[in-house]
């Protein structure tokens, strides 16, 4: 139960501290439970959809977030969202022609 209790607290203590990143980690955490849904349902994609919708939105927050105000690891952080990006944008044209 303190586990528990600690990992509650650090996590409202983290969201009160930064809550843009707190924002875009929980986007990134929402997409990867959609695209596992999407991979354990292949029949739907709404999920896979609402996935890509999420990492799109988080990699772009995530952009105007460094350029606004960069972190001591902006250039890792920035290519990680621009890669993020870009493989969202490649299941997006992947999921069009298919319909």
């Amino acid at each position: 139960m303190r586990f528990w209790h600690f990992w509650l607290n650090s996590f409202i203590v983290s969201s009160q501290y930064n809550p843009p990143r707190f924002v875009e980690l929980l986007m990134l955490m929402l997409a990867i439970a959609m695209l596992g849904m999407a991979t354990i349902l292949p029949e739907s994609p709404p999920y896979l959809v609402l996935g890509l919708s999420l990492v799109v939105g988080a990699s772009i927050s995530i952009l105007v977030r460094e350029a606004i105000a960069p972190s001591p690891q902006s250039k890792i952080t920035q290519f990680t969202a621009l890669l993020l990006l870009l493989i969202s944008l490649y299941g997006f044209a992947d999921l069009l022609q298919t319909f």
